[in-house]
């Protein structure tokens, strides 16, 4: 296995780390692809393994009753995904898919609760982002229970945006849809005001976002809630 450079690394937790401790990961890191709709973990499944994300994007969905399910949160390159395994759960409620393709370096359970539980300084920073994703989570909720589907959709785009390539980005309405937990109908109706506005352009199963300020003008506060609590925790959005 080839040597994985710390200085390489996208992954913004693994970048924080100090040489000496992402010395003892690195050996038990393995590069994976992540592929549209792949399932890292299932609801109350064991989670086998956590991926450190170094590019594309993983929601964490909540499954409904009667079928579906909602988002309430997101992964990206500044995180984590398999957190519930390094704070003693060895399951999740929450499904963990992939929905824009990537790439993450992905490691055993078993061994990142050793480094996890021997190391202060990885621990320290997984605790942080922990309370910053917990923030993300618990603002999704507060966020979808307040706000218009066009604030929720601009919320969304603007977290999606901090976490793609470039500009644009794979996007489609069935996958807004199911992020948002409303119909598809809600979503046209939302993705085209901000599009009247300026702010996006979609089509052909992309988004590109053409305003970024119209767009954080036309977002709840939610979105500036959580970007701030991922600054001040983890000096990441």
């Amino acid at each position: 296995m080839s040597r994985i450079e710390h200085s390489a690394v996208r992954n913004q937790l693994l970048a924080a780390l100090p040489s000496e401790v992402f010395g003892r990961l690195a050996p038990l890191l393995t590069p994976v692809p992540l592929e549209l709709k792949q399932s890292l973990y299932a609801p109350h499944e064991p989670i086998e393994a956590a991926y450190f994300v170094e590019s594309g994007m993983v929601s964490l969905l909540a499954p409904l009753e009667g079928g579906g399910s909602m988002e309430v949160g997101m992964v990206g390159r500044e995180g984590l995904v398999g957190l519930p395994v390094v704070l003693g759960a060895d399951s999740a409620p929450s499904e963990a898919m992939v929905q824009a393709q990537g790439t993450a370096f992905h490691i055993q359970t078993p061994a990142l609760k050793r480094v996890f539980d021997d190391s202060v300084p990885l621990r320290t920073l997984l605790l942080r982002y922990t309370q910053a994703l917990q923030t993300q989570i618990s603002q999704t909720a507060v966020c979808n229970g307040s706000h218009t589907v066009e604030e929720r959709l601009a919320r969304w785009v603007l977290i999606a945006h901090d976490r793609a390539e470039g500009n644009r980005f794979p996007m489609t309405h069935e996958f807004m849809s199911l992020m948002l937990g409303v119909r598809r109908a809600g979503v046209t109706t939302a993705a085209g005001v901000l599009k009247r506005i300026g702010a996006i352009d979609y089509g052909h199963g992309a988004m590109t976002v053409l305003d970024r300020p119209g767009l954080e003008s036309a977002a709840c506060e939610c979105y500036g809630i959580v970007r701030q609590q991922f600054l001040r925790l983890l000096g990441t959005q």
